[in-house]
């Protein structure tokens, strides 16, 4: 049986590397450490997961990242909240700074380098989450120090 193979192919004898395209260069895992470090941020924030809906993001044509929720917080509160949450130990200065201005819609931070806009779709902002009824909190679920005539939702998760 004969078997045909094929050839690597060879580097080039100038030293240098061929470009491997965006997804492999410096400035691309830039952008995607970045990213990671502002999903990891809000990922803390349970309030901010659990009161948003159709939560969704993308890679903008300009290598910025797009992040787009419903309900939950304003845009400028996310912001604010992305500014105290991503740090860097081995980093003096901030992470994250203002690069235009931010209102209850809409925000654009710089992280790291990389442009991120945010867009909140009809938002209730912090206040209007907890004050607004039949929103599920964890916190309110696992108090067992209110007392009531129906049993907790942690008795009925338990079986107790």
């Amino acid at each position: 049986m004969l078997v045909k193979r094929k050839h690597a192919l060879r580097r080039p004898t100038g030293g240098t590397v061929p470009d491997q395209g965006d997804e492999l260069s410096l400035t691309s895992a830039r952008r995607y450490e970045a990213f990671g470090r502002v999903m990891a941020a809000l990922a803390t924030e349970a309030e901010f997961v659990e009161s948003c809906r159709d939560l969704t993001w993308w890679r903008g044509s300009d290598h910025s990242w797009h992040i787009e929720w419903r309900d939950g917080p304003y845009a400028s509160e996310v912001a604010a909240l992305l500014a105290d949450q991503v740090r860097d130990p081995d980093h003096d200065g901030c992470l994250v700074t203002p690069a235009g201005p931010g209102n209850e819609r809409s925000a654009v931070l710089d992280v790291m380098g990389v442009r991120f806009e945010l867009r909140a779709i009809d938002p209730l902002g912090r206040a209007g989450m907890r004050d607004r009824a039949g929103f599920w909190r964890l916190a309110e679920a696992l108090d067992t120090t209110r007392r009531t005539n129906a049993r907790h939702p942690w008795e009925e998760l338990l079986g107790g």
